[in-house]
């Protein structure tokens, strides 16, 4: 290596530490089990053989390659999440207080179908899945008890919704109202994908324009209320549940984010307004490394096309900030205690990669809902990782890897050329009509299969190192279907005691609304306050805006 390239360095890791002096490190011993020091980072000059480095840069410089942080773990771990979430709030309310007790560092919080789909736990439609996959969250009350006992001004919070995401919002900002806690401290995370959902899982209510344009609201409201929260998580994970391969969802995710900030810049929004509260979702799966290369790929693309092509200025703008979720399309319903050891892997991953927020599936998630036994070995995954492995207390510790760095080069590469074709299609939105996104993941998700029945690639306990006369020998969460009728029950009695006049008049005041400019989260707010439900709060726009139909795809 040249002695100016040397120098240059030199130069740029003096700048380095000179920011990093300034960030406090968290109260830790940082060595090895052996008593060794690990240093906080490595560079080329920690290598003998320099002439095949690339100049990767330091953590928390751009094009941030190597973390969002300049400190990273060292001065603050990720943020530990368990998804949960079922039959009513009062039962997930103890859950969350479970979790908490137990470590977990911020909530995350499953919902039932019908409340991701925008009925109320009566309609016809939520008859046997009220409370099954998730709680049922039909009005203000319901959150309110969700939350109650837990200061939402102390704990960060991620609710994974979409269609109705700005209703549910409305509905956490107003119990933070009846605790006393202004908006402007809250602090957490709306799901609020729409794109993905046409895309991938297909929970949507309304069509892409009306969609957009709830997302855009909810942007400009954060901005001057509610400027701690991330308005939009941008999901690979359900791309990769889908079927997609790594580059896809990689790919897929990241366009899914341009159209966000060009939505969002075509309302007159600068920028730098909105985009320093974009977060996004990543998917981790088995293939190590190539997972760790989807991160730092990530990061990178983010980075350099949010300054180069949308002209951000300010530097939180640039930083690709994500949560990541091991793969639960990964995990098998043999052998189901192997899925601990599969999320270790993909839990190590995700932190090698630099994820800012974790969680870790539970064995027992592809039969049912977790048992407090099994989220709690999830949650000890990723303490043991934290405080025993050493993963956390050096930056980047694959950077300069032959493979590692040629793996994350060949994957911001493919994702170029899906871009480019995207792009070809006339962007995002026509892409999703086109079904290309769909086909692509569909043949994906298809030849996948066909490796696995040719054994081509091996499932354990799946096509190969099978146990014929295994017998299930774990204790399965099972909803007690009494639950349903208990939240009916509690609906009608709310919609007995409410003021069903000054509801009448909220919902009015929304459908005038949406059939005109106005921000619509304002009038959202007034109905949640109201008490009204989610389900009469979308059937009121649903009136406006309509439904969306997916184009068949042969």
């Amino acid at each position: 290596m040249s002695s100016d390239k040397l120098k240059e360095i030199k130069q740029g890791k003096e700048n380095w530490l000179e920011k990093r002096s300034q960030m406090k490190d968290r109260d830790f011993k940082f060595e090895t089990v052996s008593g060794l020091p690990v240093n906080d980072i490595y560079t080329p000059e920690d290598i003998k053989d320099l002439d095949y480095m690339k100049d990767l840069g330091f953590p928390g410089q751009y094009p941030y390659t190597r973390g969002v942080q300049s400190n990273m773990y060292r001065g603050r771990l990720w943020t530990m999440r368990q998804f949960a979430g079922f039959g009513t709030a009062r039962e997930s309310n103890e859950r969350f207080k479970f979790l908490l007790n137990r470590g977990q560092t911020g909530l995350s919080v499953a919902f039932d179908m019908p409340t991701i789909m925008g009925y109320d736990s009566d309609h016809p439609r939520s008859l046997g899945e009220v409370g099954r996959v998730g709680v049922a969250i039909d009005s203000l009350a319901d959150m309110e008890t969700l939350f109650d006992g837990i200061p939402l001004e102390q704990v960060s919070t991620s609710m994974t919704t979409n269609a109705p995401a700005s209703i549910l919002w409305c509905m956490y900002i107003a119990t933070g109202e009846k605790q006393g806690v202004a908006s402007e401290k809250l602090r957490g995370t709306i799901q609020n994908d729409i794109l993905k959902e046409y895309i991938a899982q297909k929970s949507w209510i309304f069509p892409p324009k009306p969609s957009m344009r709830l997302i855009t609201d909810i942007f400009k409201y954060a901005k001057q209320y509610v400027p701690k929260w991330n308005s939009v998580s941008i999901s690979g994970y359900h791309i990769r549940e889908a079927g997609s391969t790594a580059v896809q969802e990689l790919a897929f995710t990241l366009a899914d984010g341009f159209a966000y900030v060009e939505a969002g810049m075509e309302v007159g929004l600068d920028v730098d307004d909105f985009a320093p509260r974009l977060s996004f979702f990543f998917n981790s799966h088995n293939d190590f490394f190539e997972e760790i290369a989807k991160y730092r790929a990530a990061r990178r693309i983010w980075a350099r096309r949010m300054k180069e092509k949308y002209g951000a200025k300010d530097p939180k703008s640039l930083l690709c900030r994500f949560h990541t979720q091991t793969a639960g399309c990964s995990l098998t319903a043999q052998q189901p205690e192997n899925n601990i050891v599969r999320t270790a892997f993909q839990a190590l991953a995700a932190v090698l990669g630099g994820t800012q927020s974790l969680h870790t599936n539970s064995m027992d998630e592809v039969l049912a809902l977790p048992t407090e036994k099994s989220v709690q070995i999830a949650l000890r995954t990723q303490q043991l990782i934290a405080y025993e492995t050493g993963a956390a207390n050096v930056m980047d510790p694959l950077a300069g890897s032959y493979y590692i760095e040629s793996l994350t080069d060949k994957m911001e590469a493919e994702a170029e050329k899906y871009f480019e074709e995207i792009e070809r299609r006339g962007g995002v939105l026509a892409s999703i009509d086109q079904n290309y996104f769909q086909q692509e993941i569909a043949d994906a998700a298809y030849r996948f299969q066909k490796d696995v029945d040719k054994k081509e690639k091996i499932v354990v306990g799946v096509n190969e190192f099978v146990d014929e006369d295994e017998e299930l020998d774990i204790e399965l969460l099972k909803i007690d279907p009494e639950l349903e009728q208990a939240q009916v029950d509690h609906l009608k009695e709310l919609r007995s005691k409410r003021d069903n006049n000054r509801v009448n008049d909220t919902l009015d005041a929304l459908k005038k609304a949406a059939s005109g400019p106005d921000n619509l989260i304002p009038y959202i707010l007034d109905c949640v306050r109201a008490y009204t439900t989610q389900g009469e709060i979308i059937d009121t726009m649903r009136e406006v805006f309509g439904e969306y139909k997916e184009k068949p795809t042969f």
